[in-house]
């Protein structure tokens, strides 16, 4: 078994027993070369900085006392961050009402508020300018886009 597999069957037991982290996910664990490992968990209820502290902690005891990755190594616990690809279907639901873009299959990008996401689409409420009369008016439209034509989403920053 891979030291990533390990650390998320380590993870997962730990978020099945300890009450405080019930609601958390593992999203991505990589190891990258000089043995350094990058955790990125989630949680439903939103992934405080003491969350990660309290991870990290029980992922280097059991790392030092297994010696899994030596005696030098690098861990970083986080959640995913802004610009990150979403994975799984609850971090649409967590970051609903949130700015996201979506990269498309045909490379294409939409950019707005993460209204709904259920198994077969997203849907973004975008804001349009249209013609009425002489006048433009911004209108607010739902676009729903089928999760086979997205290749990815990421929350992003609004200035």
């Amino acid at each position: 078994m891979e030291i990533t597999e390990r650390i998320a069957q380590l993870l997962e037991e730990k978020y099945s027993t300890d009450e405080a982290f019930a609601d958390c996910f593992n999203v991505e664990i990589e190891l990258k070369p000089g043995q350094k490992l990058y955790v990125f968990a989630d949680s439903d209820t939103g992934m405080t900085f003491e969350k990660c502290q309290k991870l990290s902690r029980f992922l280097e005891s059991h790392l030092d006392t297994n010696g899994w990755l030596g005696d030098k190594y690098l861990l970083e616990v986080s959640s995913p961050g802004i610009g990150r690809p979403f994975k799984f279907l609850r971090q649409y639901h967590n970051n609903a009402g949130r700015a996201v873009e979506v990269t498309l299959t045909d490379k294409t990008r939409q950019k707005g508020i993460l209204k709904e996401a259920d198994e077969s689409r997203v849907v973004l409420l975008q804001k349009m300018v249209v013609k009425e009369g002489n006048k433009k008016k911004e209108v607010e439209i739902e676009t729903a886009i089928p999760f086979e034509q997205v290749e990815k989403t990421a929350v992003q920053l609004a200035f």
